[in-house]
């Protein structure tokens, strides 16, 4: 079963926006989704118009069941794990604590054969909760704004799956780099497109251009599709969508 990890370790590049949009746009096409927020600022639960919980910290540190901290989101085939501030405490229990790196695969085993897809938001940053998410998965999907610093968030990403794969026997596949806040009147994002796939030939994909009414998603508390199914930024998603349903086939 597919699990897919949102990740860069640089901030500010549409992580969450991503994770959540993708995970709406499976449930929609009729797949069991479930989404895992494993990043601090607990913001899937507030894109998705819900309250931040301690789900993640609950379930690491107090041991609570999976049932206990599974969300139904209000759409259909769509459930989250939500975090919220503790989750940073759940990291640095656990950089303590250093469980075995397939702790957060085997806490999920039980939902895994119920579900279709499980997309994983981590956070911008390097602990064994981020870790723990990238080694679960078996697709990784990078998420970068079309600037050098977060560009320089891939360089260090893939490093770190190149390590995770040579210490930990980490054997998932790349879904594709997927630049984000692209912006045709300024040189910059040109620019910083052109040198991505020049870097990663075959593996950027289509970019999701810059649009005011993402933002909007999030104070509103829905997805795009919700806010404005019609809108380019809503066909550049579901487009991103199919491509993840024919990688993951």
């Amino acid at each position: 079963m597919p699990v897919i990890v949102v990740a860069n370790q640089k901030g500010g590049v549409g992580k969450t926006t991503t994770a959540v949009t993708i995970a709406h746009g499976l449930a929609l096409n009729g797949y069991g989704t479930l989404l895992v927020d494993l990043d601090p600022q607990g913001q899937c639960a507030t894109m998705l118009g819900m309250e931040q919980e301690s789900g993640i910290y609950d379930l690491f540190i107090k041991e609570s069941t999976l049932a206990s901290v599974f969300r139904e989101t209000g759409r259909p085939g769509l459930w989250l794990i939500p975090g919220d501030k503790k989750t940073a405490t759940a990291a640095t229990m656990l950089g303590i604590m250093n469980p075995p790196i397939s702790t957060l695969r085997d806490l999920l085993k039980p939902a895994l054969k119920n579900l279709d897809y499980v997309v994983i938001d981590t956070a911008p940053s390097v602990s064994n909760l981020q870790a723990q998410g990238l080694w679960s998965s078996n697709y990784l999907l990078i998420p970068t704004a079309c600037d050098f610093a977060s560009s320089q968030g891939v360089v260090q990403l893939v490093n770190t799956m190149v390590g995770l794969a040579k210490e930990y026997s980490w054997e998932g596949k790349l879904v594709g780099i997927l630049p984000t806040f692209y912006d045709t009147q300024t040189n910059e994002t040109k620019t910083s497109l052109n040198e991505l796939q020049n870097a990663y030939e075959g593996k950027v994909l289509s970019p999701i251009h810059r649009a005011t009414v993402l933002r909007e998603c999030m104070a509103e508390g829905k997805t795009i599709f919700e806010l404005n199914k019609e809108s380019r930024a809503a066909t550049e998603y579901s487009d991103l969508v199919k491509h993840i349903e024919q990688v993951t086939k």
